[in-house]
């Protein structure tokens, strides 16, 4: 039977390759199609397009984006790392293909199944997953691109197919640890709270951050933004943090003039902005206003916020709830959080990402950030228990997280007063493969390498060598002993719907 579908399939090249129309002379089909087999070589073509709809797809083309990005990598090592090494199919014979058609650089690795194909497929399938709309767009090419590596005579149609199957398949078994939107559960409401309310966002103090991400639905930029704000409150005082600017002395001189109004501090930006903001605000007894305006608005997304109208008509009616504020207090200073801690591999991840944001944006530089780090990273020794552990990464949830398992998306509460504590041990023998293997497979809850609690605090008499710490994304450093618990008082958040 494989020898039988062997025949098949050079028989199928064949044919495509002797095929002069639409490739023949003069024909604008064949160099495009050689052109697009470039593109995609090392996942640039993807890449790029992840950029573009992390920048211009408002939240669902944000998560098709980072969904495409990891659903690529896992296709591209299963294929090219895994599955060929497995097979070690030849390539093609270049003898019936023309001259024209064939690459500048042929490839040097063996052929079976197609890593362009199954990179493409799994970008496509990430996409449609999360935004069918964008898949409509996307999907074309990615054929494209699988078609064209038969036409220049780097794979056979059988390689083709079944990257696309592989690609495909690992891309639709994120949704194993990474639920699409439309399928999580809202988070059970918080307990609600007193908050004044302000007619038209009078005693509202509001910094806009143009630093954050084009989260706010309504608007282009920051200018946009403000102006949306103040023609949804027109009495309140928004002001623009622009890029030379202070964000947390502006940030500051807004709860001061809220507290002497007797208001509210409000904040447009992401979770970093919020995150500021969160921590003037419980320190000076104020409700905060958050009005999405970041990459990915985790917070607001976990409230319910939606958008700005949403927050603006919550501050008018004055409805609000309680909601809890993680802690990490270390030998020096206390920094709060509202979404996540972390300490390992990922503030490292965030510190590389911001070198290249500058110069790449973003999307491109997480994706350049993540195979630099996983690439060269090591554990990191802490001590807790009085005793010294390794660890590749250690993640506290400010409240309880799901899916279990070692990628949480959303969570199921915000005012449970757990923390919600995920460890990768470092000091088992090849922990970084049975993690992976692991998460793949979906048995990471049974892993050695893998444990989870929830609890209410975490101490850590020493970090060692672990010198940095994230907090709700931003990287920061950190010294001494550290200890994770819960804020004594809670943060009073305006909220839609709140009764």
């Amino acid at each position: 039977m494989r020898r039988r579908l062997d025949v098949i399939d050079q028989a199928l090249f064949q044919r495509i390759a002797v095929a002069r129309r639409p490739f023949g002379a003069g024909s604008r089909v064949g160099p495009w199609l050689r052109g697009l087999s470039r593109a995609a070589d090392h996942g640039v073509l993807w890449f790029g397009a992840a950029a573009v709809l992390g920048t211009v797809g408002g939240r669902a083309g944000r998560r098709a984006a980072l969904r495409g990005v990891g659903s690529l990598a896992l296709a591209s090592s299963a294929a090219n790392i895994a599955a060929k090494q497995l097979t070690r199919r030849p390539r093609p014979r270049l003898d019936p293909v023309p001259a024209a058609r064939r690459l500048l650089r042929q490839p040097i690795t063996t052929s079976f199944p197609s890593g362009h194909s199954a990179s493409a497929a799994a970008f496509a399938t990430a996409v449609a997953i999360e935004s069918p709309a964008a898949a409509a767009v996307v999907a074309p090419v990615a054929l494209a691109v699988g078609f064209s590596r038969v036409y220049t005579g780097a794979h056979y149609p059988g390689d083709v197919l079944a990257g696309f199957a592989l690609g495909s398949a690992l891309a639709t078994l994120t949704l194993r640890w990474w639920p699409r939107s439309s399928d999580v559960p809202p988070p059970a409401a918080p307990p609600r709270r007193p908050a004044p309310a302000l007619p038209e966002g009078a005693g509202l103090s509001v910094v806009v951050n143009s630093g954050s991400g084009s989260g706010a639905p309504a608007a282009d930029g920051p200018e946009d933004t403000a102006a949306a704000l103040r023609e949804l409150l027109p009495r309140a005082d928004v002001r623009i943090c622009g890029p030379g600017d202070d964000l947390p002395a502006l940030l500051t001189e807004a709860a001061d003039r809220a507290a002497a109004a007797g208001g509210a501090l409000g904040v447009c930006g992401g979770d970093g902005s919020v995150n500021l903001a969160a921590g003037l605000a419980v320190e000076r007894g104020l409700p905060l206003a958050v009005f999405p305006g970041g990459t990915l608005n985790h917070f607001a997304m976990d409230l319910g916020i939606d958008g700005i109208e949403a927050t603006a008509a919550a501050v008018t009616a004055g409805r609000a709830c309680g909601v809890d504020l993680g802690l990490a207090a270390d030998d020096i200073e206390r920094r709060y959080f509202l979404n996540t801690f972390s300490l390992g591999v990922y503030p490292e991840l965030v510190r590389v990402r911001e070198e290249y944001e500058a110069r790449l944006g973003k999307w491109p530089a997480l994706a350049v950030a993540t195979a630099r780090v996983l690439a060269t990273a090591e554990p990191v020794t802490v001590r807790a228990g009085g005793r010294d552990r390794q660890l590749w990464l250690l993640f506290a949830g400010n409240g309880a997280y799901d899916p279990p398992g070692f990628a949480p998306t959303h969570r199921t509460g915000l005012a449970d007063g757990l923390l919600d504590v995920r460890v990768v041990d470092g000091g088992q023998p090849f922990a970084r493969t049975r993690l992976a293997a692991a998460f793949l497979s979906g048995t990471l809850a049974n892993s050695r390498v893998y444990h989870a609690a929830r609890i209410r605090a975490l101490d850590l008499e020493a970090l060692g060598d672990a010198d940095r710490i994230a907090v709700d994304g931003e990287s920061v450093p950190a010294t001494g002993a550290l200890r994770l618990a819960k804020s004594r008082r809670a943060l009073t958040v305006y909220r839609p719907g709140t009764d």
